[in-house]
């Protein structure tokens, strides 16, 4: 399996890229975004001068509990800056989601309760509501990662989104929202309650 089948076989069909988007952001956007592949790993992200956001991180059910990925966001945050990600909500049907909050949890991410992200899905014209994840050397505010995820949003997301797919994502500014009062539940507390914590 290639590099794409990996993350394409692990991630839901409305969180993928096409193969010609990312390999484009690769060749053409080769300054900001980055492929790290291993045997049992395929980690894309996007490095901008004030911060990191992770597109995908895969890593093979067979390393799994190994500490590749402690290493590979180990790697990200020797960088010094925050990083930014986004998650789709805990699906206690599908393990694979709680699994994943866990692991960021222990890394030290926080959830952007600010911050809110709802994009429909070209591949499935569904809307796709995912939470936005952070982790911050230097306390950066939620408003701060806010406007770091809008630049990623039109820089990464939507580059050359209509001549891949033939159509557009939406603006950003009906993707993305930020009320400072906004009382999002907090899913690392959903976690905590399923472990009866």
């Amino acid at each position: 399996m290639n590099w794409y089948e990996k993350l394409n076989k692990y991630f839901p069909v409305e969180e993928m890229k096409s193969q010609e988007h990312m390999e484009m952001l690769l060749k053409e956007k080769g300054d900001v975004y980055y492929k790290d592949e291993g045997p049992h790993h395929v980690l894309m992200y996007a490095e901008f001068k004030s911060f990191i956001f992770i597109d995908y991180v895969y890593v093979s059910a067979a390393s799994r509990g190994q500490g590749l990925g402690h290493k590979l966001i180990d790697k990200l945050k020797a960088k010094n800056k925050p990083i930014i990600l986004e998650v789709e909500p805990v699906d206690y049907e599908e393990t694979d989601t709680e699994k994943r909050l866990r692991f960021y949890q222990r890394e030290g991410f926080v959830h952007a309760q600010s911050i809110g992200y709802n994009r429909r899905s070209l591949a499935t014209n569904k809307d796709n509501p995912m939470e936005i994840l952070y982790w911050t050397p230097n306390d950066e505010d939620e408003e701060a990662i806010y406007n770091q995820m809008k630049k990623m949003y039109e820089d990464i997301h939507t580059y050359k989104d209509e001549e891949i797919y033939g159509k557009s994502y939406q603006p950003v500014d009906e993707v993305l929202s930020y009320d400072s009062k906004r009382e999002a539940d907090d899913i690392f507390d959903a976690l905590k309650e399923t472990e009866g914590v």
